[in-house]
């Protein structure tokens, strides 16, 4: 047991820098909305992110509601959370992201947030529509938003359908850096990034502040990260079955200072990268050790079902919302008898 561990600490020492990997935590270009069209013609949902949470609705709508219970990760889908002091009717209103043109990236996301011109600390938190489900598998959208499973995914051990820059990263052991492109215009406000791990704590990152004009990369570099291998705290866990570990994309959080001026808040955002440890390493086995017990699948498969269920309960809630609320913007002529 000896010899293995000296054996382990070894190879760790020699290869341990080819161990980090950089991947896009999310890409706002590929969140252009691609499909669905509303009544102007305007395209108001993106296929790639595209999410039905009819199925845990219940039973008392018609098949009719039911098949516009669809949601996507499209840029103007996003939400705008004020701090309690600054929520105010005006200042929710005119707090919305966009899609917005750019000459170098093509679309990117932007953002407006409508602080108190008081004299008091404030924030604002943009969010995904809903938690990027991290077990999502690959499906087929038409340009309906009508999703069918692929063929070739079985759901929990391929890939999801929210990596490769729709907000999911797997595999994650130790994070080093932490980079965001964004679009500054001199403001003064500070910027984080919210990252969530496999055991859904949400871990705010501080990115640094926006005063600044153009396009700038902001990096947090982590602290904590030992660089030398002989320095870690060397351990040997069970490879199977542990699931493998994973972050999610939970939004970006902008703080104004007191001291600082309130009111109007822009600013335009690319994508978030990161720089992590894998936290198993890929080999190739003798033994399929899942193909054989399928606890990773039960385990994630239970997961799944209870990220869906929460996911869902929210929409349907904001469903019945937007149902009963008032479309008329003027009052009927009255009627004048002769």
């Amino acid at each position: 047991m000896k010899r293995m561990f000296i054996l382990v600490a070894i190879v760790l020492f020699a290869f341990g820098p080819l161990f980090a990997e950089e991947a896009v935590l999310i890409d706002f270009s590929k969140l252009t909305a691609d499909i669905v069209p509303n009544q102007d013609n305007v395209l108001t949902q993106n296929r790639a992110t595209m999410m039905d949470y009819s199925n845990v609705a219940g039973g008392s709508f018609t098949s009719e509601q039911k098949t516009v219970m669809k949601t996507s990760l499209a840029i103007t889908n996003w939400e705008v959370v004020l701090a309690s002091s600054s929520r105010t009717v005006g200042n929710m209103v005119l707090s919305y992201t966009a899609e917005a043109p750019s000459k170098q990236w093509g679309t990117v996301m932007g953002l407006r947030v409508h602080f108190p011109v008081e004299p008091f600390n404030s924030w604002a938190i943009v969010k995904p529509p809903f938690e990027i489900p991290a077990f999502e598998p690959s499906a087929n959208v038409d340009d309906d938003g009508n999703i069918e499973p692929a063929d070739d995914n079985d759901g929990i051990t391929g890939p999801s359908r929210f990596e490769d820059g729709y907000g999911v990263i797997k595999n994650v052991g130790t994070i080093k850096s932490v980079a965001v492109n964004v679009y500054g215009l001199n403001f003064p406000h500070g910027l984080s990034a919210i990252i969530i791990d496999n055991q859904g704590v949400q871990k705010p990152v501080f990115m640094g502040y926006l005063n600044y004009d153009g396009w700038g990369e902001l990096r947090w570099d982590n602290p904590a990260y030992i660089q030398e291998v002989r320095n870690r705290d060397l351990r040997l866990y069970p490879l199977y079955p542990t699931s493998t570990p994973f972050i999610k994309f939970g939004g970006f959080m902008v703080q104004r200072d007191a001291a600082k001026e309130g009111g109007d808040f822009i600013s335009y955002f690319k994508d978030v990268k990161v720089i992590y440890d894998k936290a198993v390493l890929d080999t190739d086995r003798d033994i399929d050790d899942e193909g054989l017990w399928r606890i990773i699948q039960d385990r994630e498969t239970a997961r799944k079902i209870w990220e869906m269920e929460r996911f869902g309960q929210n929409q349907v809630l904001r469903y019945l919302e937007q149902q009963k609320q008032a479309t008329e913007s003027t009052f009927t002529p009255t009627e004048t008898n002769e």
